[in-house]
């Protein structure tokens, strides 16, 4: 559980002019919850990069409820185990 000091530094961080934010950062700057940024995300085609992180201009774009155009297919592949 993330502690009340903790949230409120990590909300500054997020407002600040970070391109890329971290998951955690991600759904405090949206004010949504994991699982509903996950979902909304999904909607508007949303992902992480390859180092893990949101890009924050994707991010104001599906806040906005603009379509996010991709310049590159984004190519899903799953691990077989």
């Amino acid at each position: 559980m993330i502690k009340r000091e903790e949230l409120i530094a990590m909300r500054a961080i997020a407002l600040c002019f970070k391109p890329f934010l971290k998951p955690e950062e991600a759904c405090i700057y949206t004010n949504l919850g994991r699982t509903q940024f996950v979902k909304k995300c999904e909607a508007f085609g949303v992902y992480k990069n390859n180092n893990g992180y949101y890009k924050r201009e994707e991010i104001d774009k599906m806040l906005a409820g603009e379509d996010i155009s991709l310049k590159e297919p984004v190519i899903r592949t799953i691990k077989k185990t």
